[in-house]
């Protein structure tokens, strides 16, 4: 449908009142130009940065074109929602805290994609409410698109040094989804950076994963090596891991514009299942079933179960020499995935090394 620009413009101030009772902090529109982006995403697939993560590169340019993925596609709306929890101990220090395991802070609840795509549908619906029918689709973070580079050009923030989206106002603790739309929307103007000189996300990096400024590795990355890698983590980068379960917030955490970063309230994003603060020795314990359930519903699920029992066996090699480890860490040495028992291994070769010295 056609409406006439005022209309237009009257339009997205509802949508913005719309998206802010369904609990999103941030809202812009943006066009489907994605030159720049798409460019920067070849060089980096070209270097192999993308490691096993094939489907970067599966989808041809319909990840860097909207209209090539939904055909009509003229406008994105991308909203942000809040994803840090409140926290009585900051993160910092459950990361001293090597007994522990330290879980992403966005993957403590409920897993996003669901909290998200369900309010965006909300208002996707709200929209077709008030205007008719329209043509749309809602993504997050679930198919070929390009969030940050279009949140950027929605005006929602800018992509920092360290590859996240920064907002002035709310720092980069948020979630990120789009909604695809043939309404000929007015469009908001680009974010502008305003990382200046600060390298503290590129030097507190534990793997060194940026090649340079705006340059991530991803094989070097923790996120990536936790969630996305299957098999075998390369041996120089398990002690940098640290106690690191699923993912990682360092970059994030010494990010300087995070001090406007405000607790969300959102129910989904609250810790479940003791994940803010375990023992690593109790996440090692649990069995299949226990996992199945535990992580149903989670983001955690995305690493499987072997992927799990091989973080962890990682964070118990790194934490210090005690009985209860070397325990916990025996009873897998005999494990059916050989992921695991030789992870386990190496657990226990580090953990008995810190012993005699």
């Amino acid at each position: 449908m056609q409406e006439a620009p005022a209309a237009n413009h009257e339009l997205v101030l509802k949508i913005r009142g719309w998206a802010a009772e369904l609990g999103f902090q941030q809202l812009g529109i943006a066009d489907t130009k994605l030159g720049d982006a798409e460019d920067r995403l070849r060089q980096w697939l070209e270097a192999g940065f993308a490691g096993e993560m094939h489907y970067m590169s599966r989808h041809g340019n319909r990840r860097s074109r909207p209209a090539s993925l939904v055909p009509g596609t003229k406008r994105v709306i991308v909203a942000s929602m809040d994803c840090l929890p409140p926290e009585t101990i900051a993160p910092m220090q459950r990361l001293a805290n090597h007994d522990s395991g330290y879980v992403a802070r966005y993957a403590l609840g409920r897993d996003y994609h669901k909290t998200l795509r369900q309010r965006l549908q909300q208002l996707a619906d709200r929209i077709g409410q008030d205007i008719g029918s329209y043509g749309y689709r809602v993504f997050v973070d679930s198919a070929p698109v390009m969030e940050k580079p279009l949140a950027a050009k929605a005006g929602l923030g800018w992509q920092g040094k360290h590859t996240n989206l920064i907002s002035r106002r709310r720092g980069s603790w948020f979630m990120l989804g789009a909604i695809y739309t043939d309404l000929p929307l007015p469009v908001d103007q680009p974010a502008q950076d305003h990382c200046g000189s600060c390298t503290a996300c590129l030097e507190i990096c534990p793997t060194q994963a940026f090649v340079a400024p705006y340059v991530l590795d991803a094989r070097r990355c923790i996120s990536y090596l936790t969630i996305e890698l299957k098999g075998s983590i390369p041996e120089p980068l398990r002690a940098p891991i640290g106690n690191r379960i699923f993912g990682c917030d360092d970059c994030q955490l010494i990010c300087p514009w995070n001090k406007f970063a405000r607790p969300t309230a959102e129910p989904g994003f609250q810790p479940r299942h003791g994940l803010a603060d375990s023992e690593l020795t109790r996440l090692f314990s649990w069995d299949q079933s226990a996992w199945e359930e535990r992580s149903r519903g989670s983001a955690i699920r995305r690493a499987g179960y072997e992927g799990w029992l091989r973080n962890i066996a990682v964070a118990l090699g790194n934490a210090p020499a005690s009985e209860s480890n070397r325990s916990a860490l025996a009873k897998r040495a005999e494990h059916s995935s050989a992921v695991v028992r030789e992870h386990v291994g190496w657990a226990l070769a580090q953990q008995s090394a810190a012993k005699r010295s």
